[in-house]
């Protein structure tokens, strides 16, 4: 039983009272989105029996993991597999995102769900030496995770590579490693600029970091090869840039928004056009998103914004500084939210945001309704707070 009554500390160290929501906010599920294409990056669900170390291949629970993917497809969102927000890079290794990429394909064809997967060249590890590999040996990476996502009938979104970023010498390296892929691609993809505030080793992608620079760059790969772009994803956290950016894209080419801090402006969109979406953000806010989507089909912006605009605080916490972290955010909010048993992250990585920074979260989740069960949700934020000695 619950009191409807917390204490959760803050960013001053100091507890205080709050009071959770009584009752979800109420979703519906319908027909696939007309207006725009969405697509939720999604988590992964870790093994919490797996005697593992933070630096071991990571233990996935497949079961739930899976299960998550179908509540994402029950109310009409794509996945985005084995993306950022499934910790490629950061807790699961090559070898688990390529599993992971054949299990959610073979289950999205099952349930006629839509979804993209990462294409990155992470079998390539750093060593003491840095990346002491060639340009041949980044675009063979590339084409082995290419093959293994057209195989398994997925489309194909083409990540920022950290080996590329690191051998690479100039903007020609990129549009020689680029070009080849794209001549070689089966089907259009999905090109996907991340910036350094996601993953510090990019820092200069597209071969330099001066973004004016790099955007010509990476849109003369564009301008070169739009029939094998079916669209790029942006997730620099700039919104002027990005709509500057989507404005200068050949006909036919999409922008899907990475913009975590200003999505709800940027999938509205101007006179001059707008963004479809792939979103990490759109993992905790699924049934919402989906909500708001199916208003914005009807015509309706004011009242698409009027339901996702609320949500711009939460996200902006989650993917605060640093904001490679954010899915410490994200998977605290699926295992609040009744969708897995534990908080336990591949990599240790549970322990990669603080306490105040946690509750904060179980608030601004709360206050929009998140939560299935919201007396499930307090019970484990009180679980959570007793291990930390915070007596209710």
């Amino acid at each position: 039983m619950t009191d409807g009554r917390i204490q959760l500390p803050g960013a001053d160290g100091r507890l205080h009272t709050y009071t959770p929501r009584p009752d979800p906010l109420p979703v519906t599920t319908g027909a696939p989105f007309t207006a725009r294409t969405v697509f939720s990056a999604a988590h992964v669900v870790a093994d919490p029996y797996a005697d593992t170390t933070p630096d071991s291949p990571a233990a996935v629970d497949w079961d739930a993991t899976l299960a998550f993917r179908r509540h994402l497809w029950s109310h009409g969102l794509g996945v985005a597999e084995a993306m950022d927000t499934a910790q490629r890079g950061m807790g699961l290794d090559w070898a688990g995102a390529a599993e992971l990429i054949r299990r959610s394909s073979a289950e999205a064809k099952a349930v006629g769900g839509l979804i993209a997967c990462g294409v990155g060249t992470d079998q390539l590890a750093a060593t003491e030496a840095g990346y002491p590999y060639t340009l041949d040996e980044v675009r063979a990476a590339y084409e082995e995770q290419l093959a293994l996502v057209e195989e398994s009938g997925s489309q194909a979104i083409l990540m920022a590579s950290r080996a590329l970023a690191a051998v690479a010498k100039g903007p020609e390296d990129y549009l020689e490693v680029y070009g080849h892929l794209l001549r070689q691609a089966a089907e259009p993809v999905i090109l996907h600029w991340l910036g350094p505030m996601f993953d510090p080793a990019l820092e200069g992608y597209w071969g330099s970091t001066d973004l004016d620079a790099a955007t010509h760059t990476f849109l003369q790969v564009i301008d070169a090869h739009p029939d094998k772009v079916d669209g790029i994803k942006v997730s620099l956290l700039d919104a002027q840039r990005e709509i500057d950016l989507r404005r200068k894209l050949p006909n036919g080419v999409r922008c899907y928004t990475g913009d975590d801090f200003n999505y709800p402006e940027l999938i509205a969109g101007d006179d001059q056009g707008f963004s479809h979406a792939l979103l990490g953000i759109f993992d905790p806010l699924g049934p919402l998103a989906a909500e708001a989507v199916r208003v914005l089909d009807t015509g309706d912006k004011a009242g698409f914004r009027s339901l996702l605009d609320p949500t711009v605080d939460l996200s902006r916490h989650l993917f605060q500084a640093p904001t490679r972290f954010y899915k410490t955010g994200v998977v605290f909010l699926a295992w609040l939210a009744g969708h897995q048993s534990h908080f336990t992250m591949v990599g240790g990585l549970q322990s990669a945001r603080s306490l105040p920074h946690l509750s904060r979260a179980y608030e601004l989740a709360d206050g929009l309704g998140l939560f299935p069960d919201p007396a499930l949700a307090e019970t484990r934020m009180k679980n959570l707070l007793s291990l930390y000695g915070v007596n209710q």
